[in-house]
């Protein structure tokens, strides 16, 4: 059984998110991007 810290560093993962970001359509190097701001500035104070 998986923990809810485990599952939220699954989710909010910023590979996981740019795989999302390029399911709905974004380009490459746009969520590209994108995740290395949200890695930089979010996810490190999140985890």
């Amino acid at each position: 059984m998986t923990t809810f810290r485990e599952y939220c560093q699954h989710r909010f993962n910023p590979l996981h998110v740019f795989c999302r970001l390029r399911r709905l359509g974004l380009p490459r190097a746009a969520a590209r991007n994108v995740c290395w701001v949200y890695e930089r500035g979010l996810y490190r104070l999140l985890l």
